[in-house]
């Protein structure tokens, strides 16, 4: 009888079966916290302010850390995953992060603040990068319902440390325990990954994918510039459409009632969009979303604080939800987890890069002009570039066909047996739904 393959995924064998849960629930509740070090300052800002005596400068530095930590911290995932695991580096991110959290909330001065931010925060860029390594290593006929309830726990945990930590603060009567708090989440994600032991890897079973490779990729460049040119049109929302709003009359408590709007569309929208990324194929998702671009950026910019404004915010919310569809995607447009983590991790370290640059260009325009037309027509060419970036990676292409072969560690009889030039893909077959089926949107 043939031994199990420990690569197949979890239920392989009776006790990946039995263990199975185990790790749907790692990749649950550590997505749960990926965020929560970012927008739980927010909601008390002016009590951490008054703490530490921190200036206005300051304070706005606090936008730009999430953006460094992503960027810098993703490109070295990769290495970091082929020297412990993933299964090991998104533990160790997840005890740092509840380390840097606790850190920061008792830190004595702004310089410590700002450090240990930056070390919860790298955590958490991190983590970014580990859990599609593991869901296309594990789950790899279950991308779609994966990426659901990833991208799903991630935009909840970013919306409850938002809204809880100022109750918290008002209970507690102490911002530094508000802050703190998010610790807890995180020490309650490790839990799952120290119990879940899983089989040993066949030797020579995962090629090694570099970063460095990943940098002569079309694809993986196309990548990043889909990445970040939703998540600069993301970040420029959640900046400035307050203030876009209030200068169209509308009330400070109006204009933050709009912009939540926006953020709950996206909750379940960020549901069905990988499980239809599966189904329908990932281009027909993508057009369906991007649909929404036109009359969104048309509605806000001509008739903002307008009766419909209300209209533009769900078309928004929904647009936007073309992230969970780029992380479904990190999974599906490589054949392994050593491709995936590559992949991933190049199109997130650049892409927050150009991603962190879009508010600091609206903030800088509107202030030199005063004027609202050259920022709307930024936004309309980042989402011009989210078209066109989307039109290439939603045909079948995969990054290890783009990438030398001495960097991808795949032997010459690999690449004969499959001809596409590479090894044969794993299959996905969510919801009865086969390997073609997710290019060509039609069921087996």
């Amino acid at each position: 009888m043939a031994a199990p393959d420990p690569a197949a995924g979890p239920a392989a064998t009776p006790a990946g079966r039995q263990f199975a849960w185990l790790l749907v629930a790692g990749v649950v509740l550590a997505a749960f916290n990926f965020r929560t070090a970012v927008t739980s300052v927010g909601a008390i800002l002016a009590e951490l302010r008054g703490g530490l005596g921190m200036s206005e400068t300051v304070a706005g530095l606090l936008t730009t850390l999430p953006v460094l930590a992503f960027a810098g911290l993703g490109a070295l995932a990769p290495r970091l995953a082929r020297r412990f695991g993933p299964r090991a580096l998104l533990t160790g991110a997840l005890l740092a992060m509840s380390a840097g959290l606790v850190a920061r909330a008792y830190a004595p001065n702004t310089a410590l603040f700002l450090l240990f931010s930056l070390f919860a925060l790298a955590a958490g860029a991190i983590g970014n990068v580990a859990v599609p390594v593991i869901v296309k290593r594990y789950f790899p006929d279950r991308i779609g319902v994966m990426t659901t309830a990833y991208s799903t726990t991630l935009a909840v945990g970013t919306a409850v440390a938002a809204a809880a930590t100022a109750p918290i603060e008002h209970l507690a009567g102490d911002w530094r325990l508000a802050l703190a708090a998010w610790a807890l989440p995180a020490l309650v994600a490790i839990v799952p990954w120290l119990l879940w032991r899983p089989a040993p890897a066949a030797p020579g079973a995962q090629p090694v994918a570099h970063l460095d490779g990943a940098r002569r990729s079309r694809l993986a460049w196309t990548m990043l510039l889909l990445f970040g040119a939703q998540s600069a049109i993301a970040y420029i929302l959640m900046g400035w459409t307050t203030t876009i709003l209030a200068a169209d009359g509308m009330s400070a408590a109006a204009a933050g009632s709009m912009l939540g709007l926006l953020t709950m569309v996206q909750i379940p929208v960020s549901v069905v969009v990988p499980i239809l990324t599966v189904r329908w194929g990932p281009r027909p998702t993508f057009l369906v979303l991007m649909a929404c671009y036109p009359p969104a950026i048309a509605g806000l910019w001509l008739a903002g604080g307008g009766p419909l404004t209300w209209l533009w915010m769900v078309l928004f919310g929904i647009g936007t939800s073309v992230f969970p569809l780029i992380l479904t995607l990190f999974g599906l447009r490589a054949r392994t987890p050593a491709g995936t983590s590559a992949l991933s991790s190049f199109a997130q370290s650049g892409g927050y890069l150009l991603a962190g640059a879009g508010p600091l260009a609206v903030g800088w325009v509107y202030g030199l002009t005063a004027s609202w037309t050259v920022p709307f027509t930024l936004l309309a060419v980042l989402a011009v570039v989210l078209f066109l970036s989307g039109l290439y990676v939603t045909r079948e292409r995969y990054i290890e066909d783009e990438l030398p072969q001495a960097k991808t560690g795949l032997s010459t009889k690999a690449r004969k047996r499959s001809p596409a030039g590479g090894p044969k893909p794993e299959p996905c077959h969510d919801s009865a739904v086969d390997h073609s089926a997710v290019e060509t949107g039609r069921r087996s």
